[in-house]
């Protein structure tokens, strides 16, 4: 279609979302899949009928995760149902069992592939893989059993909370109090089922910045003898991860919050749940420094610290990371290997790069010593080196890497990964994963409040990492848990299942998980609300909204859309059933709520300032308006944290995580008739506010295009050029796929692939500019270039790649796009063809803007 036209804003969304149902996995497509239904049917297994629910046997050769998960079955289907089934231990006289076993671990099991009752062909050696079937006659005197077998105790787990979830519980039915529709019956049907293996083999969160949140909220609710995150709290996430089929944990370690392996029971819990336990990119061998070296270090050793630099006290550091590798010998963990500052700082020591990437020769040398020590030499043993801020410096400098080490490659903080491996590092034994961010302390400016990260963006963004070999481990920063829940499932269902989630379908996520969470009638207004939602945020999110600009029109549209959203809330919510209501707030009302109402405390109160002097009373009206926007942020997190479940929630989420500027009442025009209680949050640091502010507002006297509304494309070698919805401006962009495709040169401009568009010029001069996604370049020898031709003349090259975290990419981040512009004169009115040669991967195209220069 032929789109040119004159775009005022570029906040808006377009298309429709289509309902997204099935199992979890896509690989059990070829299979019947099971289904739990209310009504009995002939065949059918019966779960809860009429006043009885199916005992759950589990011997007592399992790990303590089967039995975990099998109590916690038999707890959802008490909440369906109102009646428990017992978990027993050896099998019973009873017509019918659900029995749930390990192989190597079940002499039930083995007994029916024995008997051939149960075929284990498609899980047998196999990592983190179940078989859900319903077997006739099993054994003497039983009708039938519903079967769940995995090839490993965690695999075993996941088939059992497979049964809560066929059954309507979300795994958010205690974090987020989606408490499930109530039935009186249960039947489960159609046979079959094998899922697994994973895509990728260690998942999990790092629960990141918790001081104003999660550590504040555990020591009120949960671990009150030690004020403190602790065995409680882990034991609740543990049991969330593994209904999320994850299986790793980064534990909290900010300052607020004392070591993970500090209590003792902490590890002890994480084996009991099978979840695997790491540590952060800065916090090497399972040490949590700020607390262990800085803070508990003369406790433990009776003796201060001294220095923490490897190159003059080896000794001492030595022994402090040997010690914790002997306490977690018999515990399944993943060890982060080399070295830097005691927080998130850059290692101690030599002052060059050359010196620094001699000392990590030696500081890898005697971890790999210990290693081989403890737990059984280096091949065995799991490890990562995250190459994360100076270290990708020192990484490219030539620091070379024990090939073990997986590769952790990192975002940039804001959701674009910084680099990808290579075809020479893609033949490492170690492979490689990522470090994600939904939530992020530091500059430009943090984000620590609500959650608007796309699942388009992120299935952009692993997608990729994916296709070039980050298959080993993928980690989330998920900040508190609360309020990331749909796009912390989105990240974990992807890591799982990778080709369910590509870039191209990711836009339908929030209605699949709606449909789930919310139930079919309300999910496709849902997934509006949430898919303008985030839209919105990507060219602003609340808590930038201090140091970007925008013209009055972008600030109006804004208000409107939110406003609009709002008033969509309050109108669905009536719809919702009343066990749902608790669940509605946290997920949708408080997040568009809070982002709606802080744009118009922003907006109105820059608007109340600049006509304090030439219009008083609309003034007034705005610094009204502004206040009771911030009373109602107020009221809305008071809600949050006092009224859900009697206060379960209390001190869980705060509106003003550290205290900065943004969050408080801001300079107002008319000051003097503001309620003497209004006051804003002591401002912890105003450091990362003297950003240069950047505008996010469209260009005025311009025709606008946008990229997905091409004229003519031209692929190659089986590639496509594809639409991703609810990315980048307007909500679409365009890239090359699959992200493999080769790189051209602009010799070489002929051979790529383009699309072609046509604008309708009048003579004058005239600024191009192409609006891409702010990524990053692939890899080493890999670049963002793009061509533009005018008129089928020979074109112009610009490259998006950005190296450095300046203030350039500062602004890119927090707006949103990355802009390049050239210059183009029309000597008459005329239709002007512009070709857009995509020379690399990677690189996503959203808006073409033809700015008149002279009239």
């Amino acid at each position: 279609m032929n789109c040119f036209r004159r775009v005022l804003l570029p906040f808006y969304l377009s298309g429709l979302v289509v309902l997204m149902l099935g199992l979890f996995s896509p690989k059990t497509l070829a299979q019947k899949s099971i289904e739990i239904v209310s009504k009995p049917q002939v065949g059918a297994f019966p779960i809860v009928s009429g006043s009885t629910a199916t005992n759950i046997v589990v011997e007592t050769e399992n790990a303590e995760v089967v039995n975990i998960a099998a109590e916690a079955l038999a707890s959802d289907i008490h909440q369906i149902s109102g009646i428990k089934p017992k978990v027993v231990h050896e099998l019973q006289s009873t017509p019918f069992l659900i029995i749930a076993g390990t192989l190597d671990h079940s002499p039930l099991i083995q007994q029916l592939v024995a008997s051939k009752k149960l075929d284990i062909s498609k899980i047998q050696h196999k990592w983190e893989s179940f078989t859900i079937a319903t077997i006739n006659n099993p054994f003497p005197k039983i009708k039938q059993a519903l079967v769940i077998v995995g090839s490993d105790r965690r695999g075993t787990a996941y088939g059992l909370f497979e049964i809560s979830r066929l059954a309507g519980v979300s795994p958010w039915q205690w974090w987020a109090d989606v408490h499930p529709k109530p039935r009186k019956a249960l039947y489960a049907i159609n046979g079959n089922v094998t899922v697994g293996e994973p895509s990728v083999k260690y998942r999990g969160i790092f629960i990141n910045d918790e001081d104003w949140g999660l550590n504040a909220w555990s020591k009120r609710k949960m671990d009150t003898d030690i004020k403190d995150i602790g065995p409680n709290t882990y034991s609740h996430v543990f049991e969330l991860l593994l209904r999320l089929r994850a299986n790793m944990i980064w534990p909290a370690m900010h300052d607020s919050t004392n070591a993970f392996w500090y209590y003792k029971q902490n590890p002890k819990v994480a084996d009991k749940y099978g979840i695997v336990i790491g540590s952060t990119h800065c916090d090497m061998m399972l040490r949590s420094n700020t607390f262990e070296w800085g803070k508990n270090y003369a406790n433990e050793y009776k003796q201060k610290p001294s220095e923490y630099r490897y190159d003059n006290n080896k000794a001492q550091i030595y022994q402090y990371w040997e010690d914790r590798i002997k306490e977690a010998q018999n515990y399944e963990a993943i060890y982060t290997i080399g070295m830097r500052g005691v927080r998130d700082g850059s290692i101690v020591g030599p002052t060059t790069k050359e010196g620094k990437i001699q000392l990590l020769d030696v500081i890898f040398k005697d971890q790999r010593e210990i290693f081989e020590k403890y737990l059984g030499g280096v091949a065995k043993t799991p490890q990562i080196f995250c190459p994360y801020k100076e270290v990708l410096d020192l990484y490219r400098a030539g620091l070379k890497v024990p090939e073990e080490a997986t590769l952790i490659w990192t975002d940039d903080n804001f959701g674009y990964i910084r680099q990808l491996s290579n075809p020479e590092e893609q033949k490492r034994s170690g492979a490689s994963g990522v470090y994600y961010h939904l939530s992020y302390l530091g500059g430009p400016h943090d984000y620590l409040w609500l959650t608007t990260t796309s699942p388009s963006l992120m299935s952009y963004e692993m997608t990729k990492a994916y296709q070039f070999g980050a298959n080993r481990l993928w980690v989330l920063n998920v900040g508190d848990i609360k309020p990331s829940e749909m796009e912390t499932q989105f990240f974990l269902d992807m890591a799982w299942d990778v080709n369910k989630w590509n870039p191209e379908n990711a836009s339908k996520y929030a209605e699949y998980w709606a449909n789930s969470t919310f139930g079919k009638e309300l999910a496709p207004e849902i997934a509006s609300i949430k898919n303008q939602y985030l839209q919105l945020a990507q060219n602003g999110k609340p808590e930038h909204l201090g140091i970007l600009q925008f013209d009055d029109e972008a600030k109006q549209y804004r208000i409107q859309a939110y406003n609009q959203l709002m008033k969509q809330v309050d109108k669905l919510k009536k719809r919702v059933p009343s066990y749902l209501q608790d669940a509605f707030f946290e997920l949708i009302e408080y997040p568009v709520k809070g982002a709606g109402l802080m744009n118009d405390k922003i907006f109105y109160a820059e608007w109340s300032r600049q006509i304090a002097l030439s219009n008083k009373p609309l003034a007034i009206e705005y610094t009204r308006k502004l206040a009771e926007a911030f009373k109602q942020i107020q009221a809305l997190t008071h809600h949050y944290t006092t009224a859900i479940e009697g206060g379960k929630w209390d001190h869980v989420i705060t509106y003003a995580p550290r205290n900065l500027a943004v969050y408080g009442m801001p300079q107002v025009g008319v000051p003097e008739i503001l309620d003497s209680t209004i006051k804003a949050p002591k401002v912890y640091d105003r450091r990362y506010l003297d950003t240069t502010p950047v505008s996010a507002s469209s260009q005025t006297d311009s025709l606008t295009i946008f990229a997905a509304d091409f004229l003519k494309k031209h692929t190659i070698n089986h590639e496509q050029i594809m639409t991703i919805n609810g990315l980048g401006l307007g909500g679409k962009s365009i890239s090359r796929y699959p992200f493999t495709g080769i790189s051209f040169k602009e010799t070489s401009f002929e051979n790529a692939p383009y699309v072609d568009y046509e604008f309708l010029l009048k003579r004058g001069n005239y600024e191009f500019s192409v609006k891409c996604l702010p990524t990053h370049a692939i890899h080493a020898g890999r670049n963002l270039l793009l061509g533009v031709s005018f008129n089928q003349e020979k074109p112009s090259f610009v490259n998006f790649a950005n190296l450095k975290e300046d203030k350039k990419w500062s602004a890119n981040v927090l707006r949103g796009f990355a802009e390049s512009t050239i210059p183009f004169t029309s000597t008459k009115s005329q239709k002007v063809k512009v070709r857009l040669y995509l020379m690399d991967t990677g690189l996503a195209i959203s808006r073409l803007d033809m700015k008149l220069l002279n009239k």
